[in-house]
């Protein structure tokens, strides 16, 4: 472990490749490293690593990782899926590095905080499966993305007894959504810990309570977060913090 005071936190990050006239670029989202540091981490920034080694040595250094989300989708054909009209695939530079981030710290049991399509992607990676359009995969569904505002808001339901119902504790929580995709089976290594009233699945965590590893389908990094989303940062930096046993910090309601 590092013997620095504040935990290590490494984020990926998006990616653009060269086109006409464009240069290839690398881009991080603020709202996580902002939402890091609020909650008393180091946010290290992760580029997409070509080799290995050089990536197995960076997360040695780290004492945890953000899965970030991404405005785009898992490529289908990768899933063995035909590609729906929908769906607008990343980046093949970045879907790869993220596949072999997720791939690798999953293997050293970091501990995870997945967010967005960051927690498909780590489904996928521990063999689960996606359904590639919910308004149509889930004909019954409810909205889970504006077409024209991108983001809107829904209830969703926790479980109790899992980490998520430590971080949002009883009531009603409505959380931001922006995304057409989501989790079918969810894999071996993780259960549900939140859906919302259509069924579909908004939360997983891992089984063992020996590993921190949650991944949300909502953005508590992003502006349209409410309050309470940062504990979603704060009970996760302290999981990192104590990977023997991940401490618990009180609950804080909002008004």
């Amino acid at each position: 472990m590092p013997t620095a005071t504040k935990p290590l936190i490494g984020i990926n990050g998006d990616f653009r490749p060269a086109r006409k006239d464009v240069v290839p670029l690398s881009w991080f989202n603020t709202g996580y490293y902002d939402s890091i540091t609020a909650s008393k981490g180091l946010p290290v920034l992760i580029p997409p690593l070509a080799e290995d080694a050089d990536l197995s040595q960076f997360l040695g250094m780290l004492d945890g990782l953000v899965l970030a989300g991404c405005s785009q989708d898992l490529d289908p054909v990768r899933l063995g899926m035909d590609k729906h009209p929908a769906t607008r695939p990343m980046p093949s530079r970045r879907e790869d590095f993220d596949r072999r981030l997720c791939k690798m710290a999953v293997e050293l049991r970091m501990p995870i905080l997945a967010i967005g399509s960051g927690m498909q992607l780590l489904n996928v990676i521990c063999g689960g499966t996606l359904f590639q359009h919910i308004v149509e995969d889930c004909p019954r569904a409810l909205h889970h993305h504006d077409p024209v505002e991108g983001t809107l808001r829904h209830i969703i339901e926790i479980i109790p007894g899992t980490r998520a119902d430590t971080i949002y504790g009883p009531g009603e929580i409505r959380v931001n959504s922006a995304h057409h995709q989501s989790i079918n089976q969810v894999a071996k290594p993780f259960q549900v810990s939140a859906k919302s009233p259509d069924g579909v699945i908004e939360a997983i965590e891992a089984i063992d309570d020996d590993w921190y590893c949650l991944g949300v389908q909502w953005h508590p990094e992003s502006e349209t977060s409410s309050a309470l989303d940062m504990q979603v940062f704060e009970q996760f930096m302290a999981g990192c913090m104590s990977r023997e046993q991940p401490v618990i910090l009180p609950l804080r309601k909002s008004a």
